[in-house]
């Protein structure tokens, strides 16, 4: 829900200048103004324009591999996202992912809404700590033989690394197959000033039972997504952002990434013998 209003606050506050959603507030229902005024003004604009900046990164690489023939597009803890009922691709069918109770919520949203999802959208409910993905995905029409597009967002930090590795290893288990997703630096990276913000919010999710789990180094994370077949790896960390984004300069290096990464080649080699 957080992540929703901020992106519908975006549509307001900034015009949608980073990212446009045209149902990113009828998803909030009938009580969508009182969330979006908890989200509104300079305080939370920080962490508004990353919620923005993120879908926008990955919608933009989505787009050039759709246009590079790929038919499949994976959203990964899809949550309240608007994607699949905005897919301007014919073609390209959507596959959201995300755990039952969520997903059973999500929908009830978007028919409270007025709305309903093309024939293209599928819907997979399934849990990352316990459930393998293609399990959960073939049954409803996904081709694991056929390139694929993947866009996992806001989900890494709250996952075991185990999860986070088993997620990853389906997503570069075929050529052709593309991930977007972000990640968060350990929190003694973050610049000094951000560290009493981060806190608060790590305070809060475990408050409501979705922990902090998981954080990497950037040179560990680009090891693992190598680890399991991805050959092009784009990691953009703040500075990266600040200046592609927001036409500024930043001072800071650790903190929030975001990662879009293509496997090229064919069958994973061997790995080595350690004797």
């Amino acid at each position: 829900m957080g992540v929703a209003v901020h992106r519908a606050v975006h549509q307001v506050e900034e015009n949608g200048s980073l990212f446009h959603d045209p149902f990113a507030r009828l998803v909030l229902g009938p009580d969508a103004d009182a969330f979006m005024a908890t989200h509104a003004g300079p305080e939370h604009a920080r962490m508004r324009l990353h919620v923005a900046m993120r879908a926008r990164f990955a919608e933009d690489a989505l787009a050039a591999a759709v246009a590079g023939g790929v038919t499949q597009a994976v959203v990964l803890g899809a949550g309240l996202d608007t994607f699949a009922l905005r897919n301007p691709w014919p073609c390209l069918n959507v596959f959201e992912v995300d755990r039952p109770i969520t997903q059973s919520w999500k929908l009830d949203c978007i028919r409270r809404a007025g709305l309903s999802f093309p024939a293209n959208a599928r819907f997979v409910a399934m849990d990352f700590e316990h459930d393998e993905v293609a399990g959960q995905l073939e049954p409803q029409g996904f081709d694991r033989t056929r390139p694929a597009f993947f866009i996992w967002l806001g989900v890494v930090p709250y996952l075991t690394r185990e999860a986070v590795a088993a997620t990853l290893a389906f997503a570069g288990s075929v050529p052709g197959n593309e991930i977007v997703f972000d990640y968060s630096e350990p929190l003694e990276n973050y610049p000094a000033e951000q560290h009493q913000a981060r806190a608060e919010i790590a305070r809060r999710v475990a408050a409501v039972g979705e922990p902090w789990l998981s954080f990497f180094e950037p040179a560990e994370l680009a090891a693992l997504l190598r680890m399991h077949g991805f050959d092009e790896i784009q990691d953009l960390g703040p500075r990266q952002i600040a200046r592609r984004y927001f036409n500024r300069d930043t001072p800071e290096t650790g903190g929030a990434h975001v990662v879009h990464a293509r496997r090229l080649s064919g069958p994973l080699s061997a790995p080595a013998n350690p004797s």
